[in-house]
């Protein structure tokens, strides 16, 4: 039987989808990117907020059309089934099998008691060392931890993926390193917070620790890591990002407001004066640092006064990347019942005028590049064969903009080669070969 996946919203779902095809594929199935060569389709669904869920749904829609041809059975796992799954089987008679994420421990048993033309097999739990790499031949994702412990009130990730857990540092290493014998060449650690690694387990933060032994692995090129919280953000982390070489410069560091009366209703847990003590830290200790955030418009009673606190620092911090949300107001979270709820025109208004002032701030940073010369990983060609396409250090894959390099000579994918950036365009670099 050959089996299909589509694995849907953020990164840390996407290695749960890679490790359910490792475990097909250890058990002799053929996985197909076609969803008509497949006899099952299987979908990693996101319940995070209301577009990803419809998204979701969407999807499960257009996969059902399948069943129609060849496909037998649909399946849907993952945080909207985690959220919805009595509602979903009510209404979804289409998909043949919803698995929860807590229940991911017996998800062979389920897919075999459902489908009976799947057999038993000793080989049944999802494994980390033996997961398939879906991101191409030039980075993985490395998943430290699951869950998430810091209750911000619009949130629903704790409610869906439980408590903060991390993994062993030996663990990850492990999986690190059978990563690198592939020859790829990029780390990128992700959890729901990477800067609360290890508390749980060790008593203690140990990210920087465990970022030092992923120094130590042959092969592996860069490593990043995503998703730190300002307040966790120690001095000791700095020092090991800046004295590393291995460690991409580059700080991914959700603030979600400026406003401290919007962070104390969202719970969270830094404020305006620390978040700007935090970025003029970064930037004295690691003069080429990028630094990228997410904010959020629109929360309930988020002021004119707060937006435009909001809107001064996006235009005083000039922060190189900057992703935006407006409000979700999500079923069981405790934001869904504060009161002044945010009309959604007037988001959509907030939202436009940062994204406005920060695409000025992004062209600009992107023209102060021109001149200067960057290591950049080949990553594969444009459409017309006339450039390589490839990243710096500045650019997370499918986040972040890319560089086009004229082809002069022959390069091979997965090098790291330097090039002079000539020019721009709207959210990319142009680069040659030196």
């Amino acid at each position: 039987m050959n089996i299909g996946f589509v694995s849907l919203g953020c990164s840390k779902n996407l290695v749960d989808s890679e490790m359910l095809i490792g475990l097909f594929k250890k058990n002799g199935y053929d996985i197909v990117n076609n969803p008509e060569k497949a006899d099952i389709i299987i979908v990693n669904t996101c319940g995070f907020i209301e577009s990803a869920k419809q998204e979701a749904i969407n999807t499960l829609l257009e996969m059902a059309e399948y069943k129609e041809k060849r496909c037998k059975y649909l399946i849907a796992m993952g945080c909207l089934v985690q959220r919805y799954k009595d509602e979903l089987e009510k209404e979804m008679p289409e998909v043949d099998l919803f698995i929860k994420y807590d229940s991911y421990e017996t998800i062979w048993d389920q897919i075999v008691n459902k489908i009976k033309e799947i057999p038993n097999s000793e080989i049944n739990k999802l494994d980390y060392n033996s997961r398939v790499i879906t991101t191409g031949d030039n980075y993985a994702y490395l998943r430290i931890a699951d869950g998430c412990n810091n209750k911000c009130t619009f949130c629903a990730i704790p409610k869906i993926r439980g408590e903060y857990t991390s993994r062993k540092i030996e663990d990850i290493v492990e999986e690190a390193k059978i990563i690198a014998k592939k020859d790829i060449k990029e780390l990128i650690v992700v959890a729901q917070d990477t800067t609360k690694y290890g508390i749980d387990i060790y008593g203690k933060p140990m990210l920087a620790k465990l970022l030092q032994e992923l120094c130590k692995i042959d092969g592996i090129k860069w490593i990043r890591f995503l998703y730190a919280y300002p307040e966790s953000i120690t001095d000791e982390l700095i020092d090991v990002v800046k004295n590393n070489d291995k460690i991409c410069n580059y700080f991914d560091i959700p603030i979600q407001h400026i406003s401290n009366k919007v962070l104390k209703r969202m719970n969270r847990k830094s404020t305006s004066e620390s978040i700007y003590e935090l970025i003029e830290k970064l930037r004295n200790k690691i003069p080429d640092v990028i630094i990228r955030t997410t904010v959020m418009v629109g929360f309930p009673g988020e002021t004119n006064e707060d937006f435009e606190q909001l809107y001064e620092f996006i235009k005083k911090a000039k922060l190189d990347k900057m992703g935006a949300f407006m409000f979700s107001k999500e079923e069981g979270t405790p934001a869904e019942k504060l009161k002044e709820q945010i009309h959604h025109m007037t988001k959509k208004s907030r939202y436009n005028k940062i994204m406005e002032v920060q695409n000025k701030i992004s062209e600009q940073k992107l023209k102060e590049k021109i001149g200067n010369t960057y290591k950049v990983l080949i990553e594969g060609s444009s459409f017309d064969n006339k450039y390589y396409i490839g990243r710096t250090y500045m650019d997370v894959p499918e986040i972040d903009g890319i560089v086009y390099i004229r082809k002069t000579k022959q390069i091979l994918e997965g090098s790291l080669i330097d090039c002079k950036i000539t020019d721009v365009n709207e959210y990319d670099l142009i680069a040659e070969i030196i």
